[in-house]
């Protein structure tokens, strides 16, 4: 693979400034600082962001099956690839490599629509080897990013859940959740349905620049609230946990648990593929003289390199830093009464009856 240097900039609402080549392509691009960008930045100039375009796509099939045993979640589905979030850490940055799009400015400005994701489901559903599971819905990439308030992709999909009675779980950072209040507060009270609310910081200048599309942390609290007095079983992820970086966790969870959050959980930082270099990239423009001190520990936490795909250790990391965050978000939950057991979402409502009912309205 043969290298090519281009400029090191910054755009304001985006996480990653440029089309970093993904590992199928055969030049590699280079950012690096040619001064003009700093120039630009002591003249208090601003590079124009680019703006979001959307790819339509037909889905083949809805639900994906996972059988690791590390994550939480046998079944998932994804509305969208790629996310408008733009945040800098995202693991899944890796995967619009398989679309011939770049991890970096093409994740968050080139998003791909399952346009017919809500009728596949419901075709899915509707087979008769299907076994329901709670359903983790976005997780992959966020299913209320903002494409979602127009796209409403999500929500179609939330209304076959619904009349199914089929149970889900949500991980967001997106207030736009609240939008379908009105599909997710008896689905709760029916436990059927669930939430976390991720919140990384409290610190709005540093999730800013580290989350610049997603909601603002006050806000994110505010949608717990707000889930919580809905009768949405409602918790909060502290993910990802990045060392030197986002180090409010307990401030963090005290601050969903007063907001009525009941639940919580946490992962560290983890940079598989092109992700490793993307974050050092962005390290460098935002935080440099931290940027050496954070990378050393996010190698310790992963056996000296930047991403350990072993399923014992992937989440959690491993060694003196890993158990001092286990204590650490231990004691905080134990102290709050985050730690108490998680109530099962129930799949013995299952109907599939009232999909096929649904269906021949239109048949």
């Amino acid at each position: 693979m043969s290298e090519v240097r281009i400029p090191l900039v910054v755009i304001k609402g985006r996480g990653i400034a440029h089309r970093q080549p993904h590992r199928f392509e055969r030049d590699a691009r280079t950012p690096f600082d040619d001064g003009w960008d700093s120039l630009a930045s002591a003249a208090g100039e601003e590079h124009e962001p680019p703006e979001t375009e959307v790819r339509w796509e037909d889905a083949r099939s809805a639900i994906t099956r996972n059988d690791s045993p590390d994550i939480g979640f046998s079944l998932g589905l994804n509305p969208y690839r790629g996310c408008e979030h733009g945040c800098a850490y995202c693991y899944a940055r890796p995967s619009h490599s398989y679309l011939n799009l770049s991890p970096g400015l093409d994740f968050e400005t080139r998003i791909v629509a399952r346009r017919n994701i809500a009728d596949v489901l419901r075709q899915e559903l509707l087979r008769p080897g299907h076994r329901p599971g709670p359903l983790a819905l976005g997780t992959v990439t966020d299913a209320y990013q903002p494409v979602e308030r127009e796209l409403r992709l999500t929500r179609a999909v939330l209304q076959v859940l619904h009349e199914a009675r089929h149970p889900v779980a949500i991980v967001t950072k997106g207030s736009g959740v609240e939008r379908d209040l009105d599909l997710l507060a008896p689905m709760g009270r029916l436990g059927l349905a669930a939430v976390y609310v991720t919140v990384t910081t409290l610190d709005a200048a540093l999730a800013r620049r580290l989350e610049p599309r997603a909601a603002a942390p006050h806000r994110r609290l505010r949608t717990i609230r707000t889930l919580a007095e809905a009768g949405v079983p409602v918790g909060v992820s502290v993910s990802p946990q990045i060392p030197f970086l986002n180090e409010d966790m307990e401030q963090v969870l005290q601050a969903a648990a007063e907001a009525g959050a009941t639940r919580a959980f946490y992962q560290v930082l983890r940079l598989p593929c092109e992700l490793g270099p993307l974050f050092r990239q962005w390290l460098q423009q935002h935080v440099p003289e931290r940027a050496g001190r954070i990378m050393a520990r996010v190698q310790d936490l992963h056996g000296g390199r930047d991403y350990n795909a072993d399923f014992a250790t992937r989440m959690k990391g491993q060694g003196v830093w890993a158990e001092l965050l286990r204590q650490r978000f231990s004691k905080a939950c134990a102290r709050l009464g985050l730690d108490g057991p998680r109530q099962p979402l129930d799949s013995s409502q299952f109907r599939p009856a009232a999909l096929r009912a649904q269906r021949g309205l239109f048949d």
